[in-house]
């Protein structure tokens, strides 16, 4: 059983005359792209067939992006986005699959409420999703799901994001367990006694603010829990948008001692600092909060060495009653879907932090290798998940553009550099600019 699920196609179409690069596969050139059916049937100067032409002189077509980390907000909040507006969301960011997270209302901790959203996202899915199961039941962290029973039924992982897991021996125990399902673990790493109370990074922005600090260590404490359980029981886990120096240095030091640990980043933490917080502008809250500049040096040193494999959004929508509220009242959280690859271009690739390649793989090979899923390639008989890219382009971030029923981005009124142009997601062109 696949564990992403979306509508059944196979389009016709031909990329005619883009740059193609794909890192993984050793490609940078100019060339045609043919896909028969939904899967690539041919590279090189290749005859059109009949099939629809996509005009990519001038482009950069790459393999299409994978978002470990979305949150969809079925069921329960559907006035703030749904299957169909999440999906159709991703597919404007360039994105060929994501998963969605399990802190839903209700929670998805049953085989039933699983198999239902996966039926629903047969049906509306823009592009193809799986729906991550809790690690404990209801997220309250004191029983463990019936994690086999939730990937027999189509589990992509197990997560209690927004909550780590409470205690260090149901750690144990859940990577124990989750050894049979052959699925992620993916961890919140975070320490309640010591973040409780805190809207932003503890520091020095935090005291001229008078806000309440969230320490370092608060992330960090937690995430050499986890890997030394990981190392422990020789079970692999997932680090969940990881913000800290100091957790960067676990997770390095644990991946040369041999513990299976990856470790996803948000375009957020790796563009900004604390000190965008002085505009007191609630969509620049979210957990975790952004660190100061040695955080964020360290977490894009983690991306261009490979330390960090994925980048993911953590796509949080709330609405605009949520949001529009105090700093210290409002909610976690930001979008970031529509704008993951204009955001991570325009300050990390313009600016010669990151190569254009490097932040391709950690965009779509990363992740997926990260979940288990198959990478988006470009390749003769791979499936077909494409993005068509305009970097010369520039847009400015409104509101009305959306395509997410949620407009918490902390990019709103920013001009960005880098346009997703089409993006074809499992054979089917999911969007056109």
């Amino acid at each position: 059983m696949s564990v992403l699920v979306g509508k059944a196609g196979g389009e016709n179409v031909v990329v005619r005359g883009a740059r193609v690069i794909d890192p993984s596969e050793g490609i940078d050139a100019i060339l045609d792209v043919r896909v028969d059916g939904g899967v690539i049937a041919a590279l090189g100067d290749v005859e059109s067939n009949g099939h629809r032409i996509v005009d990519g002189e001038g482009l950069t077509l790459a393999p299409a992006f994978v978002d470990p980390h979305v949150h969809l907000r079925t069921p329960g909040r559907e006035d703030e986005e749904t299957i169909a507006s999440g999906t159709t969301a991703a597919a404007a960011g360039g994105y060929c699959a994501i998963l969605a997270m399990p802190n839903t209302d209700p929670v998805v901790d049953s085989t039933d409420l699983l198999r239902g959203l996966r039926a629903r996202a047969l049906e509306e899915a823009a592009v193809p999703v799986g729906f991550a199961a809790a690690i404990t039941v209801g997220q309250a962290g004191t029983q463990l799901t019936e994690m086999g029973e939730l990937a027999d039924a189509g589990a992509a992982a197990f997560t209690d994001d927004g909550r780590p897991v409470a205690t260090a021996g149901l750690m144990r125990r859940a990577l124990e367990y989750n050894a049979i399902t052959d699925r992620p673990l993916a961890l919140h790493c975070e320490e309640p006694s010591l973040t409780r109370g805190g809207h932003m990074h503890m520091g020095t922005v935090s005291a001229e603010l008078g806000l309440g600090g969230w320490p370092s260590l608060g992330e960090s404490l937690c995430v050499a829990r986890e890997l030394a359980l990981a190392g422990d029981t020789g079970q692999p886990i997932h680090l969940m948008h990881l913000s800290a120096r100091e957790s960067i240095e676990h997770l390095r030091a644990a991946q040369a001692g041999g513990v299976r640990a990856s470790a996803e980043v948000t375009p957020h933490h790796l563009c900004l600092t604390d000190e965008a917080v002085r505009s007191l502008d609630p969509n620049l809250k979210m957990n975790p909060p952004l660190g100061g500049p040695d955080d964020r040096a360290a977490l894009v040193d983690a991306v261009r060495d490979g330390t960090i494999a994925a980048i993911a959004t953590d796509h949080a929508p709330h609405s605009r009653e949520e949001k529009d509220v105090p700093f210290e009242a409002a909610p976690f959280g930001v979008t970031g879907l529509e704008t993951a690859f204009a955001a991570l271009y325009t300050h990390l690739v313009r600016s010669g932090l990151l190569s254009l390649e490097t932040l391709l793989e950690r965009m779509s090979a990363g992740p997926a290798s990260s979940f288990g899923l198959e990478r988006p390639r470009i390749a003769v008989g791979a499936p077909a998940n494409l993005v068509l890219l305009n970097l010369d382009a520039t847009w400015r971030v409104r509101e009305d553009r959306f395509r997410s029923l949620s407009a918490n981005s902390w990019l709103l009124g920013k001009r960005l550099h880098g346009k997703v142009m089409t993006t074809i997601a499992a054979g089917r062109i999911a969007f056109q600019a």
